[in-house]
């Protein structure tokens, strides 16, 4: 899938959460969303979690 068509939907859904629910629900929304995305990330390899722990913790920079 593209990342425009990607993009288009998470819009379309934060659309309608924010229709449906008002703001706290778009937010809410948005940050489950967001940590689905981040899970997904870790679980496919494209994310290292102990490298990204490593640059937020001050042990290593992130270049």
């Amino acid at each position: 899938m593209s990342a425009t068509v990607t993009g288009a939907l998470a819009g379309a859904v934060l659309a309608f959460a924010g229709l449906i629910f008002g703001f706290w629900g778009f937010l809410l929304v948005a940050l489950l969303m967001g940590a689905g995305a981040l899970v997904g990330r870790m679980l496919s390899g494209e994310l290292d979690v102990r490298a990204l722990a490593g640059v937020f913790s001050g042990r290593r920079t992130s270049s």
